[in-house]
C-alpha cells in the first residue's frame, strides 16, 4: 500500500490540511482495488457459508474506501473547486464499476443466498437478522439474478447514472454561483441592515461598480424577496432563481430525461413496472400508493385553508398574488396581524449562543455533552469541532460544523454527513453544513427563526448518528428507510417553540436581556400563519417527484411532466421558463429519487411523537430516555415501523399534524 499518500496512511481524524486533490484518485483506486481482493478472499474461503465468515466479513470489506470518500463526498459537497467537482465524475466512475464488480459477483451471492436461505435456523438477533435480510436484498436489487445482456446493461446503466447524477449537481451549484444582481443605494430601502451590509460587502469582495452586489445564496434571496417593496427587482430575481438550470452550459433538461429513462429501465430489468415501485418496496410505505395516500389526504385537508390564506392575502395586498410577492405580502400581513416580524427575533439568536442553546438541549434530553477541540484539523478557518460524551463520560464521537456560505464551492442547502461512520468499535464523526447568515464588519452572525429550525434539524440527524449503538455501520444511525431518516431532525424542531428552552440561550447579543415576553407570545400566535402554503409549497415538491418516478415510458417533455404533476396542488399559474425538476438535487442528484414524500411522512411522525411530549412533559426523562433508546440509537435493526411503535405504542396518524398546523381544531 501506498503510505505517502495522507488517505492511505492510517488515521484517526481526517488530516486535512495534508490532502490535496492530486491524493483522491490514486488514493480511492488503490482503496478499491483492496476492496475487491477482501471480496475475493470471502468467496474464495472454503469453508461452508456462514453468517461470520460471509454476510459479517462482507459488512466489513472496503472499510479503507469508506474512510477516503467519508472525506471526498463531505468535501465535494462543502468546500470543492471546479477541478475537484470534475474529478468526482472519474471518482463516480470508478465507484460505480467497483460496486457493480461486486453486486453482480454471482459466486459471492451463492454464499449470501446460501446463508439466507438457512436464516431459519442460525439463532441470529434481530440485528444480524436485519443484517443478513438487508444484504441478500440488497443484491438481489442490484441485478444479483440478472443474466447475459441483462446483466451487462444492468452495469452500464449504474455506471452512467452516476455520472448524471454527479453532473446534475455540480451544474446547479456552478450555475447559482454564477448569479448576481447590482444594486443601487435606492433600491436597498426596505431591506434588514444585516442583509445590506452583507451585499454591501459583496460588492467591495467582487469589485463590482455598483455599492450593492445581490447574490442567490439562501440567506440573501429569501430575504430580499421578503423586504424588498421593490416588486420589479423581486420579479427578476425570482425569474433568475427558478430558471436556473434550463439552457445554456448548464443545463439539466436532457440530463432529467437520460435520468428518469436509465432509472426506469433499472427496475423494469428488476421486475417494477416503475421506479418507484422499485424504490418505494423496501421502506415504511413500501408501495407508491401508500406514499400517495398520505399526499392526497395532506392536499384535501390543506388545499382549502391554503385557498383562504392566498384569498386574504390577495385582499390584503390589493392585488394578485404572484410568486415573486407572496413573501413580501405575507410578511406584512403577518406583521400587521400579530404585530410580529420574525425578523426582530434576529439580535436574540447569536450564532455561538445558538449553538450553546442546541448542545444544552441534546444534555437535558439524552445527558450528553459538547466540549470544543481545538486540535483536531479541519478543511476550512469557519469550521469548529467538538468532542461529544455520555453522561457516564464514555466517548460518542466529534461533532464537526460548517455554517456558512462559499460561493462556487459549497452547495446550497443544509445537510449532514459523516467523516466517519459507527461501526460497533470506532464511534462516528459527523458533519453537519448550513449556508447561515454570515457575521458582517461590525456584528456576529445573527440567524432568524427559520435558521435556528435548520440547525436543530440537521443537529437531530447528528443525534441519530452520533448515538448509535448499533453493531454493524450499514445499519447505524441514519442508515435507515428514507421515509424514518427524517424523524429525528423534525422532531427536535419541536423545541423551538418551548420558552425553557429559547429561555437557555435567547439573549440579546448587544444588552444580554432575554427574549421578551411579548415577543415570544406573538411568535406563538403566529406559528400557524402561513402553515397551509408551506404544506402544499412541500406536496409540490413531492408530486413532482413521484411523477418523474412513476413513469413506465421515457419521457421527452420535462415541463409537461412538472406541470401535469401538480395540477391538483397548484398555488400559482405556470410562467414560462420558470421549473423545480431542473435544480431539484434532492431528486436527481441526491439520495430522495421517489422519497421526497418522506419529508411529509416523517413530519406526520415528528408531530405525533411530540405530542406525547406534551401530554407528559417536553422534558420528560422517561419519555426522553425512550425515544433516544427505541428511535435514536437503534438505527435500522429493526423495521422503522417497530421501531416507532415501540417508542410511541401505536401506529401514527395525521391528527397530531393537522392540530399542530390549525387545520383541525380539538373537538
Amino acid at each position: 500500500m501506498t503510505t505517502n499518500n495522507p488517505l492511505l496512511a492510517p488515521f484517526d481524524v481526517p488530516p486535512f490540511p495534508q490532502i490535496h486533490i492530486e491524493h483522491y484518485l490514486p488514493a480511492i483506486q488503490e482503496a478499491a482495488v483492496i476492496r475487491l481482493e477482501e471480496v475475493d478472499l470471502i468467496v474464495a474461503n472454503s469453508e461452508e457459508p456462514t453468517f461470520e465468515n460471509t454476510i459479517v466479513a462482507l459488512e466489513n470489506s472496503g472499510k479503507l474506501l469508506s474512510r477516503i470518500l467519508g472525506v471526498f463526498y463531505a468535501l465535494l459537497h462543502a468546500d470543492a473547486d471546479d477541478a475537484m467537482m470534475d474529478l468526482s465524475i472519474e471518482v463516480s466512475r470508478i465507484l460505480s464499476e467497483n460496486a457493480s464488480k461486486i453486486s453482480l459477483n454471482q459466486a459471492l451471492f451463492q454464499k449470501i443466498k446460501a446463508v439466507y436461505d438457512q436464516s431459519s435456523t442460525l439463532n441470529l438477533s434481530d440485528e444480524q437478522t436485519m443484517l443478513l435480510e438487508e444484504t441478500y436484498h440488497s443484491f438481489i436489487r442490484n441485478g444479483a439474478n440478472l443474466q447475459g445482456e441483462d446483466r451487462k446493461r444492468f452495469r452500464d446503466i449504474k455506471k452512467r447514472l452516476s455520472e448524471l447524477t454527479t453532473r446534475f449537481g455540480q451544474n446547479v451549484k456552478k450555475e447559482l454561483a454564477g448569479y448576481s444582481l447590482e444594486l443601487n443605494a435606492d433600491q436597498v430601502d426596505g431591506l434588514p441592515q444585516w442583509l445590506i451590509e452583507q451585499i454591501s460587502e459583496n460588492a467591495k469582495a467582487q469589485k463590482s461598480r455598483a455599492p450593492y452586489l445581490l447574490t442567490l445564496q439562501a440567506p440573501e434571496y429569501t430575504a430580499f424577496m421578503k423586504f424588498s417593496p421593490h416588486s420589479d427587482l423581486r420579479r427578476q430575481l425570482y425569474l433568475m432563481y427558478s430558471g436556473r438550470n434550463q439552457k445554456g452550459e448548464f443545463s439539466n433538461i436532457e440530463i432529467i430525461k437520460e435520468i428518469t429513462s436509465l432509472r426506469l429501465e433499472i427496475a423494469q430489468l428488476l421486475g417494477y413496472d416503475a421506479f418507484a415501485d422499485f424504490m418505494l418496496e423496501r421502506t415504511m410505505a413500501k408501495t407508491p400508493q401508500r406514499a400517495l395516500n398520505l399526499l392526497n389526504s395532506l392536499r384535501d385537508a390543506y388545499m382549502p385553508a391554503m385557498k383562504r390564506e392566498l384569498a386574504e392575502l390577495r385582499d390584503f395586498a390589493g392585488e394578485e398574488i404572484l410568486p415573486w410577492n407572496y413573501s413580501y405580502h405575507s410578511n406584512r400581513l403577518r406583521v400587521e396581524r400579530y404585530d410580529f416580524d420574525p425578523e426582530v427575533l434576529r439580535p436574540y439568536f447569536e450564532l455561538s449562543a445558538v449553538m450553546r442553546g442546541v448542545f444544552s438541549l441534546a444534555e437535558r434530553l439524552y445527558g450528553i455533552r459538547f466540549v470544543e477541540k481545538n486540535d483536531v484539523p479541519v478543511y476550512h478557518h469557519d469550521v469548529k469541532v467538538f468532542q461529544v460524551t455520555d453522561a457516564d463520560g464514555s466517548e460518542l464521537g466529534l461533532l464537526y460544523t460548517d455554517f456558512f456560505p462559499r460561493a462556487g464551492r459549497k452547495s446550497p442547502g443544509a445537510w449532514m454527513t459523516d467523516f466517519r461512520e459507527a461501526d460497533g468499535q470506532l464511534r462516528p464523526q459527523v458533519n453537519i453544513v448550513m449556508n447561515f447568515t454570515k457575521p458582517g464588519a461590525n456584528r456576529p452572525s445573527l440567524l432568524s427563526p427559520s435558521e435556528v429550525t435548520t440547525f436543530l434539524h440537521e443537529f437531530g440527524h447528528s443525534l441519530h448518528s452520533l448515538l448509535t449503538q448499533v453493531k454493524y455501520t450499514s445499519l447505524a444511525g441514519t442508515n435507515v428507510d428514507r421515509d424514518f431518516v427524517e424523524l429525528p431532525s423534525q422532531f427536535h424542531e419541536n423545541f423551538f417553540y418551548s420558552r425553557d428552552f429559547l429561555d437557555s440561550f435567547a439573549r440579546h447579543y448587544q444588552t444580554g436581556e432575554q427574549l421578551p415576553d411579548e415577543l415570544f407570545r406573538k411568535m406563538i400566535a403566529s406559528q400557524q400563519f402561513g402553515a397551509a402554503f408551506a404544506c402544499i409549497r412541500q406536496l409540490n415538491f413531492a408530486y413532482i417527484d413521484m411523477a418523474f418516478h412513476s413513469v413506465t415510458e421515457p419521457i421527452d417533455d420535462v415541463v409537461a411532466v412538472e406541470l401535469d404533476a401538480i395540477k391538483s396542488v397548484e398555488i400559482f399559474p405556470y410562467i414560462p421558463e420558470t421549473l423545480i425538476a431542473p435544480s431539484f438535487t434532492h431528486i436527481f442528484s441526491g439520495g430522495y429519487a421517489a422519497g421526497y414524500y418522506s419529508y411529509k411522512w416523517a413530519e406526520v411522525l415528528d408531530a405525533d411523537a411530540f405530542a406525547l411530549f406534551e401530554q407528559k412533559g417536553i422534558f420528560n426523562p422517561e419519555l426522553a430516555d425512550s425515544f433516544r433508546k427505541n428511535i435514536l440509537e437503534k438505527g435500522g435493526t429493526s423495521p422503522a415501523d417497530v421501531l416507532y411503535r415501540e417508542f410511541r405504542g401505536k401506529d401514527p396518524d395525521i391528527d397530531a399534524l393537522l392540530l399542530r398546523d390549525g387545520i383541525k381544531t380539538i373537538a
